[in-house]
């Protein structure tokens, strides 16, 4: 049998991811809900929050759906439930029924979330085997886009048909988009390795590189590595989304910066976010992932620290896109450095149980920036406590080095062999 086009195996996976991304243009049908239903805006945005909630819920427990069944599969799986929960959506609008479009858009689409998500990252592991921060980050890419794709087409749309005939639309694109890509979806051949790596080995140009453990799912969740990896993750991403829900008042308070200006501020991190997970990803494969992990922490204490006491707009701009792209980052970097850790033999079971910070994190991150200013009764107060995590997050990420340490020592001493 042909062995497939591992770049359109990339491709496939920038389809699937560049779809269900949509969920972060999920804004542009907040006022359009609001104007037309009478709904309140924090009822409309419980269902932003449902659907990143049962993502990470879907990933953790799909998972293992993924490694048994394979990831065409579990993609067409994905364009079904992604599917139905757009078309679902659109009947709820049209019969005005808030808890159906939190079932329809909620649960179901965040359900197809979560295992379109894993799915072809998890195989890009697999085929690109030197180059897996860049592999990842091409798919993690397209999610980080897909809302700069999404909300002029989905605004023009509400604007021309409506609502309903909106999700419906959007239902039928998405579910061919998804459905086709995951057809060329497939694991590489057993002992699969790319032609121009195997003359790079041969010449010595480059070193096999070995995964630290080949570990399931199951044994993965029982080592102190995974949980420091977990927290890093949350701890980022908490950070990040609580940037991203605060960004444009927070811009008028701190930096002065005018509505139109806040705005503007708002759509460029869109640009850095989805950037930054093709840029620290790629670099992540020349220093390593451990090294990556704590220079996002470090840039982030110092960031958080001065990013208060600016006052002037362009300056505080170019510090949120630096966060940005570290927050980016770290989605795109986390499967590579899963696979260097623990292994490829159920990488996409142990991504999902990774998800699960992004769904914790989804719920705590915009809540707690909001409760901290109310309490302080400032954005620069709330900024001072992200730094001081991200302080323990560097300590995680430099004692998580430890374990790697121990774990290379005893892999010499039982069979001598090289480790990452």
């Amino acid at each position: 049998m042909k062995t497939k086009n591992r770049w359109l195996i990339a491709l496939s996976a920038v389809g699937i991811h560049i779809s269900i991304g949509s969920v972060y243009a999920w804004s542009v049908f907040t006022k359009p809900l609001e104007e037309t239903y009478n709904w309140s805006l924090t009822s409309i945005s419980w269902t932003f929050s449902i659907a990143i909630l049962f993502l990470g819920l879907s990933a953790a427990f799909l998972g293992h759906f993924v490694e048994k069944f394979g990831p065409r599969a579990a993609g067409t799986l994905c364009a079904i439930l992604f599917g139905i929960g757009m078309a679902g959506s659109g009947f709820a609008a049209s019969i005005e029924s808030l808890p159906l479009l939190y079932m329809m858009y909620g649960v179901f689409g965040g359900i197809g979330l979560g295992v379109g998500y894993i799915t072809p990252v998890s195989t890009l592991v697999k085929w690109f085997p030197d180059k897996r921060g860049l592999a990842t980050g091409l798919a993690i890419m397209g999610f980080g886009f897909a809302s700069m794709v999404s909300s002029p087409i989905m605004n023009k749309l509400i604007g021309t048909v409506g609502i309903p005939s909106t999700f419906y639309i959007l239902a039928i694109v998405y579910f061919v988009i998804i459905l086709a890509s995951a057809q060329y979806l497939a694991p590489p051949p057993q002992d699969y390795v790319p032609a121009g790596y195997q003359k790079a080995l041969e010449s010595g140009k480059s070193i096999t590189k070995t995964d630290l453990s080949q570990l399931t799912a199951n044994e993965a969740i029982k080592t102190k590595r995974f949980w420091a990896l977990w927290v890093m993750l949350f701890i980022n991403i908490t950070c990040g989304i609580a940037i991203l829900a605060v960004a444009s008042p927070m811009g008028q308070e701190l930096a002065g910066m005018s509505v139109t200006g806040a705005a503007l501020l708002v759509g460029i991190m869109g640009v850095f976010n989805g950037v930054g997970r093709i840029a620290w990803a790629s670099v992540s494969d020349y220093i390593g992932r451990p090294n990556v992990y704590t220079l996002f922490f470090a840039i982030q204490i110092a960031a958080f620290f001065v990013l208060p006491h600016l006052q002037e707009a362009v300056s505080f701009s170019i510090i949120v896109f630096i966060i940005m792209s570290c927050y980016g980052g770290g989605f795109a970097s986390i499967p590579a450095y899963i696979g260097d850790m623990f292994g490829t033999k159920q990488l996409g079971a142990i991504h999902g149980y990774i998800l699960t910070a992004w769904s914790a994190a989804g719920i705590a991150g915009p809540r707690f920036v909001s409760w901290i200013r109310d309490t302080t009764g400032s954005y620069g107060e709330t900024l001072t406590v992200f730094s001081c995590m991200f302080i323990v997050s560097l300590a995680i990420s430099l004692l998580i080095r430890l374990d790697i340490k121990k774990i290379k020592l005893m892999n010499k001493e039982i069979n001598g062999g090289n480790s990452i």
